[in-house]
């Protein structure tokens, strides 16, 4: 430590060579074996030659042509899709109805490819427009993604009472478990926090409170304990920091594992990884490519099954077939020229991402203990608990991007100037809108302090 000490020239130990992450966490410049933890391995043998579901997402508002771009996915490479409905045709595929997802699947065999739908509130129409265009195939590999906490925690609002939405969502879900053995019902996820400038341990605490809602919903309708969590997909966010994303994607699984054992079940973690929109960057968005590889491989080596990458100007607009080709091509390299998915958990053993693990896990419980004391995530929600801590952490990480401690390559450092903007697609949603169900429930509305999404890059770039 002498010599350390000279180095480093009066410069305290802490400060010049550890690094505090956006959870309060240190990392330190050097682990040894007295840092080594026990941390609970996910040994689990994977095909080799398609370690993970390799899904892609569609979003155009033209339902015909997000059919060809789900078709021409599906014939090169991709495993699966991820259905993104608004019938505004604003945020997603213009949908409303049975046909109308009729025609964005069409040419997609139901009962082969798995089929991931994201619709808010409208969750539990889908899932039985879904259903209906799936024809009792018992052995389809449906997705449903049941989701109402996150639709309310973005919105602020619910049509209706959100715990009404959460319990028709799991009576709809239970329904149709009775036909679809392999359907998987809910998604409990902490996306919501992650991208409105959360940090990593409050985006795994909403994801457990959720998982634990759900489950509970889904027992009150029907289902056992075994058969209720075992229905349920994990939501993880993964951005460019890939040390990080795979002990947050380990973590999830610890989360998992000590939630489910205190219920009396066994049953193994499912987890969709997602990249995270708040990197993305419209200046220079090529170097999204860095940033989108890097989660990729952080939801590889972490041990997600189901991995979706954004498409690199997806900051920008809609992606042409070249940047979905790319989303498609980085996880393709990834899997088939990287072989990432070879080893099962490549991680365990390093004592810097078992520690981080470790870390990362026990804070989140804390997390999630505090808002189940506060009377679980709907009521945390509706105090602004969740949304008083992420305001915090999303103003301290705003200000370490503002003073350079944290960079944004293209961005803050490294600027491009000779940038060229990618060319996107630039259709008009209201050209393709229809009709939607209707959507509310009797009572009145819940509200909540709206977890409103941010781009920390957005700041730097100017109009």
């Amino acid at each position: 430590m002498t010599l350390v000490e000279k180095t480093l020239k009066g410069q305290s130990f802490d400060e010049a060579l550890t690094v505090k992450t956006p959870d309060g966490l240190t990392i330190q410049p050097l682990y040894t074996a007295k840092d080594g933890v026990a941390v609970a391995r996910d040994l689990r043998l994977r095909d080799p030659e398609r370690p993970w579901d390799l899904r892609v997402r569609a979003a155009h508002p033209d339902p015909l042509h997000a059919a060809k771009d789900i078709l021409s996915d599906l014939e090169n490479g991709a495993a699966s899709v991820l259905l993104q409905l608004d019938p505004t045709g604003a945020n997603g595929v213009a949908i409303g109805s049975t046909e109308d997802l009729a025609k964005a699947l069409s040419g997609v065999l139901l009962d082969l490819a798995p089929v991931a739908v994201d619709a808010g509130f409208m969750g539990a129409k889908a899932a039985d427009w879904l259903g209906a265009l799936t024809k009792a195939a018992p052995n389809a590999p449906l997705a449903f993604h049941l989701d109402p906490l996150t639709a309310f925690a973005q919105a602020g609002a619910s049509p209706g009472p959100i715990e009404s939405h959460v319990f028709n969502a799991a009576t709809v879900a239970s329904r149709l478990s009775a036909t679809y053995a392999k359907a998987r019902l809910f998604l409990a996820t902490g996306r919501a926090a992650h991208e409105a400038g959360g940090s990593n341990t409050e985006e795994l605490a909403m994801m457990t409170a959720s998982a634990l809602a759900y489950a509970k919903a889904l027992v009150r309708s029907g289902l056992s304990m075994d058969e209720a969590f075992g229905r349920i997909v994990l939501g993880v966010s993964l951005d460019g920091e890939y040390f990080t994303g795979v002990a947050k994607v380990r973590a999830a699984k610890a989360m998992w594992a000590r939630l489910t054992e205190a219920c009396g079940v066994a049953v193994a973690p499912r987890i969709e990884a997602r990249s995270s929109r708040r990197m993305l960057a419209k200046a220079d968005a090529w170097t999204n490519l860095l940033r989108l590889t890097s989660a990729g491989f952080a939801g590889a080596v972490g041990g997600a099954d189901a991995i979706v990458l954004d498409a690199f100007t997806d900051a920008i607009g809609l992606p042409t077939a070249f940047a979905r080709r790319q989303a498609r091509n980085t996880q393709l390299v990834l899997m088939e020229e990287s072989n990432l998915g070879r080893v099962a958990d490549p991680a365990g053993g390093a004592w810097y991402l078992d520690s981080l693990t470790d870390q990362l896990a026990r804070a989140a419980w804390s997390g999630f203990q505090a808002i189940e004391a506060a009377g679980g995530i709907v009521k945390a929600l509706e105090s602004g608990l969740v949304a008083d801590a992420i305001a915090k952490t999303r103003a301290a990480q705003e200000a370490a991007f503002a003073d350079k401690s944290r960079k944004i390559l293209g961005v803050t450092v490294f600027p491009n100037a000779d940038d060229k903007t990618p060319e996107v697609e630039t259709p008009n949603a209201a050209d393709f809108a229809v009709a939607g169900p209707d959507i509310r429930l009797p009572g009145p509305d819940s509200h909540c302090p709206a977890l409103a999404p941010v781009r920390f890059a957005a700041a730097f770039e100017g109009a």
